[in-house]
């Protein structure tokens, strides 16, 4: 390690405190999203006030959303030829890169059919249960003797469930939302 300038000795083993950010990389985020709104603006969107990151064009024939997260962003509409035409703008505008049809958003499955689009959380849910070591297991009408002492194997797997315990509040909670 080569020594700041001001700095003296370096001991064995030494940390220094970074207190500027490199490069400017703080307000990045920030600016990044700041450029993107001005452009989505400039060509007919409207930014929603309910959610910052959420941007709507609709007229009498068509309606088109564009949701930000990050550096992702979701096109979703009834029209092919504004969806066309914002690619080509953001393309024109900013470097990036069609990923195709929507398969994954946040822990969503996004599947297609000739009946529509369904989403789900499939695979939320088996990774939950894989982490569990749950996969295996059998569905049965009375899975253990009622009669059995539940405190060892509350406490072998209260850990695994304690583990868990998040995910299975999201998931069940996500289904509620679903179900209202």
């Amino acid at each position: 390690m080569v020594s700041p300038p001001g700095l003296t000795s370096i001991q064995p083993g030494p940390v220094c405190k970074l207190k500027n950010v490199l490069y400017g990389l703080k307000y990045a985020n920030k600016d990044w999203f700041a450029k993107l709104s001005i452009f989505f603006i400039s060509v007919g969107y409207t930014q929603s006030m309910n959610d910052y990151y959420l941007f709507i064009n609709y007229s009498e024939r068509s309606f088109t959303t564009i949701l930000v997260y990050v550096d992702d962003i979701t096109l979703a509409g009834n029209n092919k030829e504004e969806i066309d035409r914002i690619k080509q703008a953001l393309n024109k505008t900013f470097k990036s890169k069609d990923l195709g049809d929507l398969k994954y958003f946040f822990s969503l499955e996004v599947t297609r059919s000739k009946k529509g689009i369904m989403m789900n959380k499939r695979k939320y849910a088996l990774k939950l249960l894989k982490d569990a070591s749950l996969l295996a297991y059998k569905l049965a009408n009375t899975p253990m003797d009622n009669l059995v002492k539940f405190l060892l194997l509350k406490v072998c797997l209260s850990h695994m469930f304690m583990h868990i315990e998040g995910w299975l509040e999201g998931l069940c909670i996500s289904l509620i939302s679903d179900l209202t």
